[in-house]
């Protein structure tokens, strides 16, 4: 590098610079933007060289915009996600036909001027003054890599893109002061080498790399020469070249290119001629951009992963800042995700639940202990034709998340009410009258003192006539007893529910607090399944909450160099004593063995868990677990209109959809596979004696699934306009619904406006 004067003087290559820009540059200027006329040059020269040394001497080179990978937890690519799809690669892994195209076509003096090539500049303002245009560019390979990188640095701002590439003389006088700096501190290798990176190729194609393996498959390294010349001629303008929506004209242009490199010296006169015969040979590589192309079904599970990144402070303090992480790319993201847990669900799912039925199912596993979400799908895919019944809503998450506003989940919410029961002192063998039906009982305390009050006489039934007690917590748990539930929450009160819940890491899927009501013990505030696979895995772990997780590790490629990023880790504390998990183990074990959800059951394999149905049966749930994986299965209709009665699904016709008839056999077909050859531990049971002379009582037919109106009066979770359920008509899906055979008071239920994001408009019920 050139020597520079004490006290920060100009370099040689600075001062010729700025003699330049007295007598030349307003040449290079004008060559650039088109300033033909005298007058015009001489106060463009004069504006230039009093801003020149004005100018801050740094260009900021931020590193280039790069593909992200997502993998699973064994390594295998679930999908790749970019805002600019490129692969930076070393000079050496470029064809030399690639390196001798692009400097032939684009500025064949590259090796033999400086920043400014003066010869080009004089040579472009003559012909641009002759033509009254521009005829000629005098822009050298270095100041076409210095504009890029303005643009790069623009993002997808459309205002500052704009702004980078304007033809102006002081963005002109700009771009040739960082010109300088440039040559001096790279070389000429090194900026061929990042200009052939950072520049684009059409097609979503940014560097010659991924310009490659768009129009040929190939490795820039294995690039022919009438490739190579193919791909440089398409740099002047992506759109008007483009050889796969203008072919004609992107043979044109290579021929020109191939005869300019015949010219210059690189290839003989008989190797363009040769050149200029061959054919495109095109071989194009679709792009495979984001997560609608994941494998595996593993579409939402991805789009996840980038909610997380997002919305995480780990990952930067803004959203914004977030944001450009993620817009820049370079990323090998490792996650949670088991292959073999991620098969057997869209496995279940496609045998149980088709694609054009009526409902869809969702469903997810986590593993107790670590918080580790290891799979995620559903019945509708990854996309945006609705006609295909495709879909961009999770319905494995929260909304903040990308999901919707949530589901009932029915008596899949007793274990918690059960939990906070035993964890305050209650018996498991506690007994109640349980009727088959009975007023909600009056005044029941909740927090901060208050109490709830039954001030119009609402009353709840059970599924069947036959269910009448009294009966112990085991029994009324494995036939899932409504009157039981509601008389047990009567009891402890509504407080050390909705505290117990939080410790289990249970919440409104929509983002709101857990109301105060009695109708909680009988699941009537909307929940996603990974928030209650989530739940059960604090029974399965013995008490033990974990956060969920989706992120193990994180690089990321900076220039030449890849660095670790910190990701979320799980959050783990104690819910409750080992000795009410294991309670509660036991009275789930009991509803998989003899209860509503035998159909669940994993034959040898320990296992435990509870269905859930909501009020006219908008909803079906199984959530259970092994001592090593928790799951939960969500079947309805998203936008809550139709009820599953009289319906196929999955091409069997169902009279009444229960949560054991059709999640329960989803979540065992779905455990089966993800636990196949894995360990089969032992929960550790407690023995909860039956009670003295039990009453004998019909066997459940199905979940008492809250269908007679139990879980909020209807809770129609979309579309229903404030919940105009009044024995009248349900405006979301313009059904008759029976008269109810109790009401609620004012206050009782929860009138949500979930906001629509997953069709789930007013949450009304009953007047």
């Amino acid at each position: 590098m050139p020597n520079k004067r004490s006290g920060g003087g100009l370099s040689a290559t600075q001062q010729a610079a700025k003699f330049l820009g007295v007598s030349v540059l307003a040449g290079a200027v004008a060559a650039g933007i088109a300033l033909p006329a005298a007058g015009a040059l001489g106060l463009a020269a004069k504006g230039s060289v009093e801003g020149f040394d004005e100018i801050p001497a740094n260009l900021k080179r931020p590193p280039l915009s790069q593909r992200t990978t997502i993998l699973d937890a064994k390594g295998g690519q679930i999908a790749t996600v970019y805002s600019r799809d490129r692969t930076v690669v070393d000079l050496k892994n470029i064809s030399p036909y690639m390196q001798k195209a692009i400097v032939a076509i684009e500025d064949s003096r590259f090796y033999e001027h400086g920043a400014i090539d003066l010869k080009g500049v004089l040579r472009a303002l003559n012909r641009n003054a002759q033509s009254g245009g521009v005829a000629e560019g005098a822009s050298t390979l270095t100041q076409q890599y210095v504009k890029n990188v303005f643009v790069e640095e623009a993002g997808d701002d459309p205002t500052k893109v704009a702004q980078a590439t304007q033809q102006t003389v002081g963005r002109k006088v700009q771009e040739l002061k960082y010109a300088i700096q440039v040559e001096e501190e790279l070389g000429k290798k090194k900026i061929l080498e990042n200009y052939l990176n950072i520049t684009f190729f059409g097609q979503q194609a940014y560097g010659v790399e991924a310009g490659s393996r768009r129009y040929f498959s190939k490795s820039a390294k294995d690039l022919t020469l009438p490739q190579a010349a193919l791909l440089a001629g398409i740099v002047q303008s992506p759109t008007r070249y483009d050889p796969v929506n203008d072919p004609a004209e992107a043979i044109k242009r290579r021929n020109t290119v191939l005869q300019r490199m015949a010219e210059v010296g690189d290839i003989s006169q008989q190797e363009a001629d040769a050149g200029k015969k061959a054919p495109l040979g095109l071989k194009v590589s679709q792009p495979k951009n984001g997560c609608i192309v994941a494998v595996k079904g593993a579409g939402f599970f991805c789009d996840y992963v980038r909610e997380v990144f997002l919305n995480d402070p780990v990952f930067g303090k803004t959203k914004e800042d977030r944001a450009k992480i993620w817009n820049q790319g370079g990323l090998t993201i490792r996650t949670t995700l088991d292959p073999q847990a991620q098969k057997s669900a869209q496995a279940s799912i496609k045998e149980h639940v088709k694609q054009g039925d009526d409902v869809a199912t969702a469903a997810t596993i986590v593993e107790p202990g670590t918080g580790k979400i290891l799979a995620m799908g559903q019945s509708r895919p990854y996309g945006i034709d609705n006609k295909q019944n495709e879909t961009s809503i999770n319905l494995s998450v929260d909304q903040r998340m990308g999901g919707g506003a949530g589901y009932q989940p029915g008596s899949t919410f007793k274990p918690i009410v059960a939990a906070a029961a035993i964890e305050g002192g209650m018996p498991a063998t506690k007994q109640y009258p349980s009727p088959y039906e009975m007023d909600y009982p009056s005044p029941i305390s909740a927090c901060d003192g208050k109490n709830w009050v039954n001030q119009e006489n609402s009353k709840l039934t059970n599924e069947n006539e036959s269910e009448v007690g009294p009966y112990g917590m085991k029994e009324a748990t494995a036939k899932s007893v409504n009157t039981y539930y509601v008389e047990l929450i009567s009891d402890i009160g509504i407080c050390p529910v909705t505290e117990m819940a939080a410790k289990m890491g249970v919440e409104r899927a929509d983002g709101g607090k857990l109301q105060q009501a009695p109708s909680i013990a009988l699941g009537t505030q909307e929940m996603s399944p990974l928030t209650m696979a989530n739940a059960y895995a604090t029974f399965a772990s013995r008490g033990m909450y974990c956060t969920p997780v989706a992120i193990e590790s994180i690089a990321q490629q900076v220039g030449e160099k890849t660095k670790s990023l910190e990701v979320p880790k799980s959050t783990c504390s104690r819910a409750m004593s080992e000795s009410t998990a294991d309670t509660i183990n036991t009275l789930l074990k009991g509803v998989v063995e003899d209860g509503t959800g035998t159909q669940a059951g994993l034959g040898s394999r320990p296992s435990a868990g509870k269905t859930g149905t909501t009020d006219f049966r908008f909803a079906a749930w199984f959530v259970g677990y092994t001592p090593n994986m928790a799951g939960a299965v969500w079947v309805g209709d998203p936008a809550h209109k139709r009820k599953m009665t009289n319906i196929t699904i999955g091409g069997v016709w169902h009279e009444k959809v229960f949560g054991g008839e059709v999640p329960g056999p989803i979540w065992r077909d779905m455990m089966t596979g993800a636990l196949d050859g894995k360990p089969a531990p032992e929960f550790n049971l407690v023995n909860i004696p039956d009670p003295p002379a039990p009453k004998p009582s019909k066997p459940a037919d199905g979940d008492n699934g809250d269908s007679n109106g139990n879980n909020n009066g209807g809770a129609t979770n979309g579309n229903n306009n404030g919940g105009n359920n009044n024995g009248g008509t349900d405006n979301g899906g313009n059904t008759t619904f029976p008269p109810p055979t109790f009401t609620f008071p004012p206050g009782f239920t929860q009138g949500n406006d979930n906001g629509g994001n997953n069709g789930n408009g007013g949450n009304g019920g009953f007047p």
